[in-house]
């Protein structure tokens, strides 16, 4: 533990850290942790969003540590205010339960930058790779693009799930993979909310905690025409429908006759990830080549290039989030320096080239014909 809290290193321009926290224990236990790092500095700390909004005129904080519950006035209360007058990076401090999960993803909604769990002080072994996550989502926030709150188009978050039409062959063959890190949840909301209910299959591999995947899927669910919903074990991949890896299972493709069906796997983590974004554009180049589109939204990281890599070898098209509108370009931008990559977009812009590339053969794609 002497490694994880070692002495201070001496004072340099390091990110400046502020801990919001209603726990003396947290923020005492933060502290510890991040002031350890040569490259960071904790400047303060705060018990309630009052004293935390002082102290961010006074100390200019480079980040926020934000806790979800306080007093006098909630975590998302205090984001939405500070995202609306001072947008700077957030990452929160969650409980994974079902309502820490809802909470956090409204926060990931309003602009926070990423999330982790509250510290656990009676795991004391597993408090080395607490440490070690926690440093990392605070230098990858202080680098991140903060954007302004993005809302959904009223019709697409108020059209109800229905069961889609049947597609020509060619759109009904097609199935969409999208990978995602930091940053994810909200570019997957921009590229979900803007398809219709005909859309093909989308898959799904967001980095997020077993306790988060279903909030989440129902979240997407509620702002896409498409039906939306945490994937199972053998089930068949329909188009109008979307299916999200659970948080703590790799998520591949199987081909069973002339369809196709979900396989969840409980191996090892890939690039320290469980869902892998790498395993599941791996499947899609496997299990159906040309016929499978790819796409890497923003992301810490590397996980998903080199899938990426197979699927646009066997001729499935490959699309890259740009660096412009990505929050940390990490995995889009290891993609693309791959040569893994047809398109880069704008987030914006990804669904419409979705719906257009539906609707072109593979073959004539594959012949460039």
């Amino acid at each position: 533990m002497d490694r994880v809290f070692g002495a201070r290193a001496p004072r340099g321009r390091r990110i400046r850290v502020l801990i919001i926290d209603d726990s003396a224990l947290v923020r005492s236990l933060l502290t510890r942790i991040l002031d350890a790092d040569p490259e960071l500095q904790v400047v303060g700390a705060a018990a309630d969003a009052f004293v935390a909004r002082d102290k961010i005129k006074a100390l200019r904080p480079d980040v926020l540590t934000l806790d979800v519950q306080m007093p006098r006035m909630d975590g998302l209360q205090f984001l939405r205010n500070l995202m609306r007058l001072r947008p700077m990076p957030v990452v929160m401090c969650s409980s994974l339960t079902d309502r820490g999960a809802d909470v956090t993803l409204a926060a990931l909604e309003l602009g926070a930058v990423d999330f982790i769990a509250k510290p656990r002080i009676d795991l004391a072994h597993q408090l080395e790779l607490y440490a070690t996550e926690l440093i990392e989502k605070v230098k990858t926030a202080a680098k991140a693009r903060v954007r302004p709150i993005w809302i959904a188009p009223a019709q697409a978050g108020d059209a109800p799930a229905m069961a889609a039409p049947l597609l020509p062959r060619s759109a009904r063959d097609r199935v969409v993979a999208i990978g995602a890190s930091t940053g994810g949840t909200e570019a997957i909301r921009q590229v979900l909310s803007r398809m219709p209910a005909d859309s093909p299959a989308v898959l799904i591999a967001q980095h997020i905690p077993r306790a988060f995947s279903a909030q989440f899927a129902a979240r997407m669910d509620a702002c896409s025409a498409m039906s939306v919903r945490e994937a199972e074990d053998a089930a068949l991949i329909r188009p109008g429908c979307a299916y999200v890896a659970p948080g703590d299972r790799h998520l591949l493709v199987e081909r069973d006759g002339a369809h196709y069906r979900c396989r969840l796997r409980d191996g090892p983590p890939v690039n320290r990830h469980r869902p892998s974004v790498d395993l599941l554009f791996g499947s899609m180049a496997e299990q159906l080549g040309t016929a499978g589109i790819g796409v890497i939204l923003t992301g810490m990281g590397a996980d998903g290039a080199r899938g990426l890599q197979q699927l646009h070898g066997r001729g499935g098209h490959t699309i890259a989030q740009d660096e412009s509108t990505s929050v940390v370009w990490g995995m889009p931008g290891a993609a693309v320096a791959l040569g893994a990559i047809d398109r880069v977009l704008p987030i914006e812009e990804i669904a419409a080239a979705l719906l257009a590339e539906r609707d072109v053969p593979a073959r004539r794609r594959a012949t460039g014909s």
